[in-house]
């Protein structure tokens, strides 16, 4: 039966307050140790078995297969879920470190013509509401993230039906001339594709034009669920599942680096989750142009299609995903926790459960708090609930390079230049990046 080694850390209960958390510094030295088979009053007989075989290919770093992942999380339990999952954080992140990047959310625009039920935060062009920023608003948002020390602005609007290419790719450049060192996190595949067809050319012009504006990395939104039954369902005007993923892959060919997300607890099924974390971790064999993922459960609260949905999913459902997006997606060093949406304590918690990095500040959010659910919260108020989980906090940039005064090297990679996709610098005969 599977012992753990009581000298090490393990993670916290599910329900724990962050109170319960460890206060003392973690070493990478004591990193948890865990050792043989699963032992558990719900695992006996052919289920410990099975689980047991399960976490074998875990400790000793091999791949789960979709039915593997399927049957972890049907029948493993939490606590199971965490081990497993906080061992692969360590393996990849063996320094009692947890990151998180100063940064700000704008929306230039909540114009949009998808018509997703389960978004609160758009409006239709014409509507009461809908709204494009002026172009002093904007500059001034940026201005005050960067005197605080910001390094990455994202930038989503809706699917404006006018505004194209040439507007973004000149408002970049004018916040790039402004403030260089705040990257432009900007522009979703499916608004990417969007401005393809709306634009009759290829996406990777659109690409090429943005990054020639200084257009630094991509955010993964837009994913929701990467499977076609569930997209046709709960937005069936947005970009396809195939679609998505080659957005992302020509984005990495570019040489840019993105993140990937996934929107669950609402009509899909078990195995349509771990179908999603399939074509995340079948894309990134390919190409390693993902930096980091995120997952967060559905806030169905106050959308326009809100009776299609169930109640919010429990902390339960999000920490059995989350744990199980970590143990899975063994090719994506960065997994994020997402506080706004699941809150501080939950966020504590799952730094025991696989991420390793607590996201972005977000100065400002406006699409989750459209739906009544938001919890912004200042830089020392997220780094005293990393180190009151007993780990240090660390400022880093959008490409996971540290820039923090407590960090003894350099700054690498510091610009998109440097972390250039593998897929990308394959394909100009040069070697690996810096990681």
């Amino acid at each position: 039966m599977l012992q753990r080694d009581e000298s090490a850390p393990g993670p916290m209960e599910p329900n724990a307050s962050p109170s319960a958390a460890p206060t003392a510094t973690i070493s990478a030295a004591s990193s948890p140790t865990w050792r043989a088979p699963l032992a558990s009053a719900s695992h006996t007989g052919d289920r410990a078995a099975r689980l047991d075989a399960i976490a074998d290919k875990v400790f000793g770093g091999q791949r789960i297969s979709p039915e593997d992942g399927l049957y972890l999380h049907d029948h493993a339990d939490l606590l199971t879920l965490g081990m497993l999952a906080d061992h692969v954080r360590w393996t990849k992140h063996p320094e009692p470190r947890v990151t998180y990047i100063v940064d700000r959310n704008i929306n230039p625009t909540n114009v949009c013509i998808t018509d997703c039920g389960f978004c609160a935060f758009y409006r239709r062009p014409k509507a009461d509401g809908a709204y494009v920023l002026d172009r002093d608003v904007l500059v001034e948002k940026v201005r005050e993230t960067a005197e605080l020390g910001g390094r990455q602005i994202l930038m989503q609007g809706g699917h404006h039906p006018y505004l194209k290419t040439d507007w973004w790719a000149d408002l970049i450049s004018d916040l790039k001339g402004r403030f260089p060192r705040v990257n432009a996190h900007a522009l979703s595949a499916p608004e990417l594709d969007h401005l393809s067809r709306i634009e009759k050319r290829p996406v990777e012009d659109v690409i090429r034009d943005l990054i020639g504006a200084g257009l630094g990395s991509v955010p993964g939104a837009g994913a929701e669920m990467l499977v076609e039954r569930v997209r046709k369902i709960i937005a069936p005007k947005k970009t396809s599942t195939d679609r998505w993923l080659e957005v992302h892959r020509k984005v990495h060919e570019a040489g840019l680096r993105s993140s990937a997300t996934m929107m669950f607890g609402h009509v899909e099924t078990a195995a349509e989750r771990i179908e999603h974390l399939e074509r995340v971790r079948a894309l990134q064999d390919q190409t390693g142009g993902f930096t980091a993922f995120a997952c967060w459960t559905m806030q169905p609260e106050g959308v326009p299609e809100q009776e299609l949905y169930p109640q919010k999913a429990t902390p339960d459902v999000y920490l059995r995903v989350q744990a199980l997006a970590r143990i899975y997606l063994d090719n994506v060093d960065n997994m994020q926790t997402s506080y706004v949406t699941q809150g501080m304590k939950m966020a504590q918690i799952t730094l025991r459960y696989g991420c390793n990095d607590f996201g972005g500040t977000m100065l400002e959010e406006n699409v989750v708090s459209a739906a009544g659910c938001s919890e912004l919260q200042g830089i020392d108020v997220i780094e005293r609930q990393i180190q009151s989980a007993g780990f240090e906090p660390r400022r880093r940039n959008s490409w996971y390079g540290i820039d923090d005064a407590r960090h003894g090297g350099p700054e690498f990679p510091s610009r998109w230049e440097e972390a250039t996709s593998p897929l990308a610098l394959a394909g100009r005969g040069a070697g690996g990046p810096g990681q």
